[in-house]
């Protein structure tokens, strides 16, 4: 069903009451469409447009995925590519739909005692800070994030752990502010470090590898597991963030003149 026909749906289920419990819909999502503050912009155009709320659950791509398949949400906005192809596999979730990507960055101290600066290998930086043992503050979340932080790992031959590898269990923002305090080396989207503050003594260290390219896509919850999953709301959600409007939007939301997200939906 096309976005047109969707809203026209939804226009005549909100005159005839069919919703009576509110027109809105409940997204899982990661910390940086949160943390980076795409959704502040984003999400009251889709409104104006569609008449549908949207609230948000902000957390890692593993919980976000889970919230999904136990239904506890009508639609995901993830990160972790391989992890969402396998869960519409196993009939989760249907629909999927990519939406637009940016690229994780490796940011630390500015001091370097990695020497990784300047490098566009994420994998042969990730060596360097691995034998200097120099402080590194991972998610450790089973987040998108930290799921490419280990592959990068594995890429590297490398099984982090010791006292200078410190595991956060926290969102994007949170382990940020650990590196800060740490003067510690960690990976980030650049989404959320773009809306970052509390830098401290910490820069980009390592952007540009291939490697850092990262993925967002968007899945509707499948109303066949989940019978209770507002399924035509969700679907215009989906629809929307696709159509011209939609990645017209993601495209339009800078700092300081700074593209955060590129729309990449195929039509």
């Amino acid at each position: 069903m096309d976005l047109k026909r969707i809203l026209l749906a939804v226009g005549l289920a909100a005159t005839t009451g069919a919703w009576a419990q509110g027109t809105f819909i409940v997204v899982s999502s990661t910390t940086s469409t949160e943390n980076s503050g795409l959704f502040r912009h984003i999400l009251p155009i889709f409104q104006q447009k569609t008449g549908i709320s949207v609230r948000v659950v902000a957390q890692g791509t593993g919980q976000a995925l889970d919230m999904g398949r136990r239904g506890d949400c009508d639609v995901v906005l993830v990160h972790n590519k391989a992890a969402e192809l396998k869960m519409i596999e196993d009939g989760w979730f249907v629909n999927r739909r990519d939406v637009m990507y940016n690229d994780f960055v490796i940011v630390g101290p500015k001091l370097d005692p990695a020497q990784v600066a300047g490098t566009k290998d994420g994998v042969a930086a990730l060596r360097k800070i691995s034998v200097a043992q120099a402080p590194f503050a991972s998610r450790g979340d089973k987040s998108g994030t930290h799921a490419a932080e280990l592959r990068l790992w594995k890429l590297a031959g490398v099984e982090p752990k010791g006292s200078w590898y410190r595991e956060t269990g926290a969102g994007m923002g949170a382990t940020l502010n650990t590196a800060s305090a740490m003067n510690a080396y960690a990976i980030t989207d650049r989404g959320t470090w773009l809306s970052f503050k509390n830098r401290g003594g910490l820069a980009i260290r390592v952007e540009g590898d291939p490697r850092l390219f990262n993925q967002y896509g968007v899945m509707l919850v499948n109303p066949a597991r989940h019978p209770h999953v507002k399924q035509a709301m969700g679907q215009a959600f989906v629809d929307w963030l696709v159509s011209v409007q939609g990645q017209a939007a993601i495209a339009g939301y800078k700092i300081e003149g700074e593209q955060l997200f590129f729309p990449n939906a195929k039509r």
